[in-house]
């Protein structure tokens, strides 16, 4: 089994994902300290589409496969993440995600998530701010 990652690393991974970007460093060790360190087989359904998201992953080591309708769109490798949607909405999940082969991520469950938000009002309206910055321009 490899050595768990420590807290600094879970916060350089967190800072790379654009919904955590503009957290402080205090702040990303928030986040940090609420993500799991799981190692998952192959052929693991993580997701699937069309039903309640309630957690959100980092890839630390393996890849997984990314479809919606059954037609592929992606593979996504170590440092990507997926399933950002479910930490601040309960929208369905737009897309079936399936490990390809062993993978270790990191995950944070949405209830956890939201607690944080509620504790740490700074977080929450960062995040928002993220989540808005991403929305298609039409939509503003």
């Amino acid at each position: 089994m490899p050595a768990r990652m420590r807290n600094g690393t879970k916060m350089d991974l967190i800072a790379r994902v654009p919904l955590f970007s503009a957290l402080s460093k205090n702040e990303r060790g928030q986040v940090a300290s609420i993500a799991d360190e799981i190692d998952l087989p192959a052929d693991k359904l993580l997701i699937r589409e069309g039903e309640p998201g309630r957690e959100f992953f980092v890839l630390l080591e393996g890849e997984v496969d990314v479809r919606r309708k059954g037609k592929k769109l992606a593979t996504r490798r170590s440092g990507d993440f997926f399933g950002e949607i479910a930490l601040v909405s309960s929208l369905p999940r737009t897309a079936t995600v399936t490990t390809l082969g062993p993978v270790r991520a990191l995950v944070i469950r949405d209830v956890d998530f939201r607690a944080l938000l509620k504790r740490t009002p700074g977080i929450a309206v960062k995040v928002l701010e993220a989540v808005a910055d991403r929305l298609p321009a039409d939509t503003v």
